[in-house]
């Protein structure tokens, strides 16, 4: 019910250790004029136990500044006994409480052979932990139906020093067994209330020029009520850092840097320059900035120097008086408190703020320009800064769609979007349902929105079907109905069939102006984009038999089978098995065609119903296109060929092919390998020159031979030839 940030314990360690200095050197020295002869002061240092002390009553301050109620911290000093310097009353919950408090502890005692430890300490916080604080008695003790169980959930700071990561771990172990047993002690009593959850927080702090041996680690679960975290730190300048880094992680706090502020010189007052001054705060004042566009955050988020935090800045603008008449429209408001609250421009913001005046802070943008997103003014004595609205209000004209986070597009499909809105309005019941048939009307409502929207664009310049309202219309519009009557399938398919003899008399699609510059797609490549974008809308709102049929009567004109979804009918509405069977059945028919060179005037209407009924666009490419060069005797003879699936538009290439193959066969033959001899092994041998003589006659025994065929060097074969 209270997280760790209700009750918080700091333990002190007062052992004769803190005494020594801190090494930290700090100049006491501020004479401005220095005359001959002059000795300056020697710088001074802190011991460790002031350093400690001032470090937790400035995470007080912030904690009780930025939270007057509900936050309690509660002070125990750890040397030969424990020391408590408070309890949970409201009363001593300030800080002039505490420092009359510690001011009677005094400084560290000398080393003596006595028992210090800080155990006493950790012992003394468990016991007040089990201690109710108001608020707590009175939700555990009320008798309305308000009654609810709390759960005591807790936080303890040990400021110590310890040798090495041994003495933490035995430390660690030891507290567990005190809350253990401080458990048992407070479920026997009706007055005490066990600690359900503690977050232990060791910082272990040293001299400066020490080399500490004790190593930090983040949070970590040592059992179920017990978390722990070491932090090893010098005591000098890094102990305030590390505790203001420690509450901004306790009590979710946001820091702003207000830069930019004017001020005049304490030495030269007619001068003056720009300060920047860091306030803590919760952390909420930044939700709606920083949820905003992502540059802009990541330019005025900035890291300090020597903290783990980041911080947001904001320029200070002109001030103004925080009258009635000019209130801001705020969404939220949050109390603020300086983080350096000694120092001079924080001094001067904060008397500045409390005299009555406001100021304006400005947030740089990316893009370039500035814009105000918060304001500072005092109420009742209090400071608070305003979290103003950076959104347009509702008092104001709604905003140019042209200016949202899209960019400056002004060709979007608004009306359109209004009538998908309408189509997509969910309307109250006026009487109860069944628990089942309400997740059927919402599974119902989700499933027809995710239709609607998945062939959906956004601007008039991404598509091109839905600017051709004066041929489509009330296709559309149609197909979107859960069910279609057989009237209203006609009226798609006629507008199908309309848009297809406008292709086949060359017409272009006359569209509206879309702000486009230039000309137009060509006749070919509207055409081309529009059945692609049509069909693509037919699959999408493809639901029922009645849908199917609009879009099959898309696919066959078009020369296409909608094989993507296995139930879908045909032209015969016949699928499974059965379509399977007529398919194989009408390339068998186009193979006997192909053979047969069939030359019947209806054999090329046949041809092309089975075209239209087997190809499809998963379809392997046509032999001829796969293989141009290569082309069958069988279908370049005859009208067969030309009317089949393999006939296609000649290239210069085929016909030079079809030529050459025609002289060919044509030319007539040698008559040499008409009259030649068959020899024994398969080659053709004829004579050369039978009618060779020489002056006295024929020659008888001498003859040349010639070998036909391709034979090197074989019998029969002479060179001198």
């Amino acid at each position: 019910m209270y997280p760790a940030n209700h009750k918080t314990i700091f333990v002190l360690d007062h052992t004769p250790y803190f005494g020594i200095s801190s090494e930290y050197l700090i100049e006491f020295d501020f004479t401005k004029s220095r005359g001959p002869g002059f000795i300056p002061l020697a710088p001074i240092s802190k011991s460790l136990w002031t350093c400690s002390v001032e470090a937790a009553i400035e995470y007080c301050r912030v904690v009780w500044d930025l939270f007057p109620q509900g936050k309690l911290v509660r002070f125990i000093v750890s040397d030969l006994s424990a020391r408590i310097l408070n309890t949970w009353s409201p009363q001593q919950q300030n800080i002039q409480h505490i420092i009359s408090s510690l001011a009677s502890i005094g400084v560290p005692p000398r080393p003596q052979q006595e028992d210090f430890s800080v155990i006493h300490g950790l012992k003394a916080a468990a016991e007040a932990h089990c201690e109710c604080t108001d608020i707590q008695h009175e939700k555990r003790t009320s008798l309305t139906e308000n009654a609810i169980k709390v759960l005591n959930r807790c936080r303890v700071i040990v400021i110590m020093s310890a040798r090495d990561d041994a003495s933490m771990k035995s430390l660690e172990d030891i507290f567990q067994n005190i809350l253990i047993q401080q458990n048992k002690i407070a479920a026997s009593s009706d007055h005490l209330i066990a600690i359900h959850h503690c977050h232990l927080v060791i910082i272990n702090i040293h001299p400066n020029t020490v080399v500490s041996q004790v190593s930090s680690h983040p949070v970590k679960e040592v059992s179920s009520i017990l978390t722990s975290e070491v932090h090893s730190v010098k005591a000098g300048g890094e102990l305030s850092g590390k505790l203001s880094n420690l509450i901004m992680s306790h009590y979710n706090l946001g820091s702003t840097t207000v830069t930019g502020i004017p001020m005049k010189e304490e030495q030269n007052a007619s001068s003056s320059a720009n300060y920047d001054v860091e306030i803590f705060h919760a952390a909420a004042a930044h939700t709606s900035i920083l949820k905003g566009n992502a540059a802009d955050s990541a330019l005025i988020r900035t890291q300090r120097d020597g903290t783990d935090y980041e911080t947001v800045t904001l320029k200070w603008c002109t001030p103004r008086g925080c009258s009635a008449s000019e209130m801001q429209n705020c969404i939220a408001m949050h109390r603020i408190t300086p983080a350096d609250v000694n120092s001079r421009p924080s001094s001067c913001l904060i008397n500045f703020l409390l005299s009555g005046r406001s100021v304006m802070l400005e947030m740089p943008r990316k893009a370039g320009g500035k814009m105000i997103s918060h304001l500072l003014a005092a109420h009742g004595g209090e400071i608070f800064v305003h979290t103003l609205v950076t959104a347009r209000s509702v008092l104001e004209d709604p905003p140019s769609i042209s200016e949202g986070s899209g960019g400056r597009i002004t060709d979007y499909r608004i009306t359109d979007f209004g009538m998908m809105m309408k189509n997509n309005k969910l309307f109250p019941r006026k009487r109860k349902y069944e628990q089942t048939e309400e997740e059927t009307l919402l599974n119902r409502s989700r499933a027809q929105l995710d239709r609607h929207t998945k062939f959906w664009p956004i601007t008039i310049s991404a598509t091109f079907l839905f600017n051709l309202k004066n041929y489509v219309d009330p296709l559309p519009t149609l197909m979107l109905k859960e069910e279609l009557t057989d009237e209203e399938v006609v009226e798609c398919k006629q507008i199908i069939y309309s848009l297809i003899g406008q292709e086949s008399k060359h017409e272009p699609l006359q569209t509206p102006s879309m702000g486009q510059r230039g000309k137009g797609p060509k006749r070919e490549e509207q055409y081309r984009i529009m059945w692609t974008e049509l069909e693509a809308f037919l699959r999408v709102h493809c639901r029922t038999d009645q849908h199917n049929r609009v879009l099959n009567c898309l696919l066959e004109c078009r020369n296409k089978l909608d094989e993507d979804k296995p139930g879908a009918a045909c032209k015969g509405e016949k699928g499974g098995k059965e379509g399977k069977v007529e398919l194989d059945q009408a390339i068998r028919e186009l193979d006997q065609l192909g053979k047969s060179g069939d030359t019947q005037p209806e054999s090329g209407v046949r041809v092309s119903v089975i075209r239209a009924t087997t190809d499809s666009p998963m379809s392997p490419p046509p032999v001829s296109m796969s293989a141009p060069s290569v082309v069958p005797r069988s279908l370049s003879r005859g009208s067969s060929g030309a009317n089949s699936i393999y006939s296609r538009p000649q290239s210069l290439l085929d016909l030079w092919l079809s030529r050459t193959l025609a002289a060919r066969e044509t030319r007539p033959e040698f008559h040499g390998r008409l009259n030649s001899e068959v020899l024994p092994d398969g080659t053709l041998r004829t004579k050369l020159y039978p009618f060779i003589m020489d002056d006295q006659g024929p020659r008888k025994n001498v003859h040349a031979e010639g070998v036909l065929g391709y034979r090197s060097r074989g019998p029969g074969f002479d060179p001198a030839l």
